[in-house]
């Protein structure tokens, strides 16, 4: 509510971010410059915030069955506003990207599809959900990887199957660092920064990194509320003090879910303050900036970052890669996570295993005519393929068909 103004507005998120009337034409023509502005200036390329929330119905009631979202988000209106975007600012021949906020495979394929002449591509969060209980952020739980397993899975050959794009991440700004949270970021935290890096380059879609997962950033182990700056983090400490948590317990919580560790300042060296900075940052660097770090990382030749350097590159080499087929294997054995890519005659198989386990595969993978492209142990399996290391990734490309 304005009080000077005696209106009210909508604002889905931030009290500073009011959601825009896209039923306005004039609105729109004024987003449509702003897009223009920035072409102009050499733009190649436009990420879309929460996108899919634009188009908002003309139904006022309340949400007896949640918090309202299901009648705002992939509104009444929502592609024909894309397409009349895209159209009236040609940027159709860019590379555009749309986040989706709680979107579904349906509306992401239309998002997609070439022949809709909405996006390139389209980031959605559902497997970013498998470690919430009862689907609550702040109730931690392990990684359902049979789950996550699933949704991947569903997304993938979804997309496949109607010409859709996927946009494959771990991390963004809104997100734990993945290797903290999915891999092990103490004993096994090389292994499992380069397996997650593993499973999502080789996959069908546009891979994304976000600023220092190539380097294998971790959570910022912050102790302290004062520490935090995310308003999310600073509320819920609160609010979960209020439903009964003790403070250790509602901090334990922060340090695994805060938004603030991915938007710790960028790790270049081992200095006081990792090189980001010769003043004070506004938040707070993790302490293991001393080893974890660009300019160690670019020294180290069997490093995260290399690994990363390795894996784009097989992507520019393999047509299979960038642009290939998927069809995923040994889907019942909840920790392996494995697929085949192929086309044009060329297959390759990639093996992940998601926990700090060995793994023992249902049964051995001949790996006769294959050869190695890359992993993240030293290559010891010989012929075939029968067991899996604790957070072992491995691609082999097939030769010679047996």
């Amino acid at each position: 509510y304005v009080p000077h103004l005696k209106k009210w507005y909508l604002h889905l998120f931030d009290v500073t971010q009011a959601d825009l009337n896209w039923e306005n034409s004039q609105v729109r023509e004024e987003l449509k410059q702003v897009i223009r502005f920035w072409k102009d200036k050499g733009v190649k390329g436009f990420r879309f915030d929460v996108v899919n929330l634009i188009s908002k119905p003309e139904l006022f009631e309340d949400d007896d069955r949640g918090d309202g979202r299901r009648f705002y988000t992939d509104g009444p209106h929502v592609h024909e506003y894309l397409k009349e975007l895209v159209r009236d600012t040609g940027i159709g021949e860019m590379v555009t990207v749309g986040e989706m906020s709680s979107t579904s495979l349906e509306n992401c394929i239309r998002y997609t599809r070439p022949e809709e002449h909405e996006f390139s591509m389209c980031f959605n969060f559902h497997h970013l959900k498998v470690d919430y209980k009862d689907g609550n952020k702040w109730e931690p739980k392990e990684p359902d990887h049979e789950e996550l397993k699933r949704l991947l899975m569903q997304w993938q050959e979804g997309m496949q199957a109607e010409q859709g794009w996927n946009a494959m991440f771990w991390c963004n700004h809104d997100q734990p660092r993945a290797v903290s949270r999915f891999g092990d970021d103490k004993k096994y935290w090389k292994e499992s920064a380069k397996m997650l890096a593993t499973s999502i380059h080789l996959l069908r879609g546009t891979p994304y990194i976000f600023q220092g997962e190539e380097l294998g950033m971790t959570n910022a182990g912050f102790k302290d509320i004062s520490e935090y700056r995310d308003v999310e983090s600073i509320n819920y400490y609160e609010i979960m003090q209020s439903e009964g948590k003790t403070r250790k317990e509602a901090l334990d919580i922060l340090a695994a879910r805060s938004r603030d560790n991915g938007r710790t300042p960028m790790q270049w060296d081992g200095t006081e303050q990792a090189g980001f900075t010769d003043s004070v940052p506004w938040i707070g660097i993790p302490a293991n900036h001393v080893t974890i770090n660009a300019e160690a990382e670019m020294a180290d030749e069997d490093s995260i970052w290399n690994y990363h350097r390795k894996l784009i590159a097989l992507r520019k080499e393999y047509e299979v890669i960038a642009d290939g087929g998927i069809e995923f294997l040994f889907q019942s054995v909840p920790d392996l996570f494995a697929y085949s890519r192929f086309g044009a005659g060329e297959e390759i198989l990639v093996f992940n295993n998601l926990s700090g386990r060995e793994l023992v595969l249902p049964e051995a993978v001949s790996l006769r005519g294959c050869s190695r492209l890359i992993g993240n142990y030293e290559d010891g399996h010989g012929e075939s393929l029968v067991a899996l290391w604790p957070y072992e990734s491995v691609a082999y490309r097939v030769i010679k068909r047996k």
